[in-house]
């Protein structure tokens, strides 16, 4: 095959375009075309497109930036998950280095009981490189990736053990928000591979048992027009089924509503969409038992049509 994924192609007999986002055996693959869509084509029925061609690791390759003198730092080897800006459903994984060190290193992933080498190399400080790309939804199916990592200097610094390690991708690691990555320049979900050991302080540790519980939290003052959609409140929504979805959006609308009273808002209004109605009715249903709510009404209809609902407090 040789073909990866996230190569461009064109189709040979059809006027279709699009990336590799799925490898189905040595003849077959999945390419999927502008409208998000994955056509399983021969592979000898694709062509690269001229001025794309096959990834090299030099495209790969994100140049290092300068560190100011005298400043080394010794921790910081993550995994950049990020979302291809062309195809939404392929993701790249980047080894990201915010050390000092050079990491030499060897990416491998286990299927299987199948062993195969991803990359090899050496990734200079401040820099990182492209070890693989796959389609989200379908991390069920990933493989487990071993990582094996040496860091080289020619700084008199402590010398740092290797790492070894075994990583079995979940949907849990997707869960938080993305974060800018400088070297990268884009949003990625980051997972740090070299995390800092966990030194526990004793008499901090026995402090916290006596600490009176009489600081208050500071409530933030919520925005006046709160969108619920739930890809506005969660980066991995493609992993939650309907009931986990209403609770999320249900637990957002509390939230924001207790902060609204606190603040004494005047009102506040929820974008709900139209959909099935039900994250609809289920608002309406707890605003219409709630002390504090003098009544609640669709919000501009010239705005939002009927997917919002504007809430006036006592």
């Amino acid at each position: 095959m040789r073909y990866k994924l996230g190569d461009f192609v064109r189709f040979v007999d059809e006027k279709l375009e699009g990336y590799i986002t799925r490898i189905i055996d040595e003849q077959m693959i999945g390419v999927t075309v502008e409208d998000d869509f994955e056509i399983p084509v021969l592979a000898s029925k694709v062509t690269y497109v001229h001025g794309h061609g096959a990834v090299s690791h030099d495209e790969d390759y994100v140049a290092p930036t300068n560190l100011p003198a005298g400043e080394f730092k010794s921790k910081g080897v993550h995994i950049a998950v990020v979302t291809d800006a062309k195809a939404n459903a392929l993701v790249h994984l980047y080894l990201v280095n915010e050390t000092s060190y050079q990491l030499l290193t060897a990416v491998t992933t286990e299927q299987q009981k199948t062993l195969k080498g991803e990359f090899a190399g050496i990734i200079e400080p401040q820099s990182s490189a492209k070890i693989y790309s796959a389609k989200l939804s379908d991390l069920q199916l990933w493989p487990k990736f071993i990582f094996q990592i040496l860091f080289f200097t020619r700084q008199n610094q402590p010398l740092v053990a290797p790492l070894n390690i075994t990583e079995q991708f979940k949907a849990k690691d997707f869960s938080g928000a993305k974060k800018l990555v400088p070297i990268l320049k884009q949003q990625a979900w980051l997972i740090q591979l070299d995390e800092p050991e966990l030194i526990i302080d004793a008499q901090k540790l026995k402090e916290s048992f006596f600490k009176p519980a009489q600081e208050k939290q500071e409530v933030q003052k919520p925005v006046s027009e709160l969108d619920l959609h739930i890809e506005k409140l969660r980066d991995d929504y493609q992993f939650l089924s309907s009931s986990e979805i209403l609770n999320i959006q249900t637990d957002n609308f509390k939230k924001a509503l207790d902060a609204a009273i606190v603040h004494q808002m005047p009102d506040i209004t929820f974008i709900h969409g139209t959909g099935n109605g039900i994250l609809k009715h289920e608002l309406h249903k707890l605003l219409s038992k709630h002390p504090k709510v003098q009544t609640f009404m669709d919000a501009r209809k010239e705005k939002f049509g009927y997917g919002a609902t504007k809430v006036v407090l006592k």
